[in-house]
């Protein structure tokens, strides 16, 4: 199993509406570690690692997000696993 890590940018309306929250869920939910924090710009940042299909299965979920979203675009920048995250949080 390839552990990756992918670091995404989420705009649209995704603050205001528990992206952050139920991102963690997701991410928790599939084993995956990192972070999900709110961006001045209204957009939302987050970092995941862990297995591969695991890490796509949060990304894809942010593509819809929760259901008061409207996800615009999903930035998605591959990068190198570091395995430096022991659980995932709300930054």
């Amino acid at each position: 199993m390839e552990m990756i890590r992918r670091h995404v940018v989420i705009t649209g309306r995704v603050q205001g509406v528990w992206f952050r929250g139920t991102t963690q869920e997701q991410a928790l939910d599939n084993g995956v570690t990192g972070w999900v924090r709110n961006l001045r710009d209204g957009s939302v940042e987050a970092v995941f690692e862990g297995v591969e299909s695991d890490v796509e299965n949060v990304v894809q979920w942010c593509r819809k997000g929760p259901s008061l979203a409207n996800v615009i675009e999903v930035r998605v920048i591959p990068g190198k696993y570091t395995g430096e995250f022991d659980t995932f949080s709300v930054r």
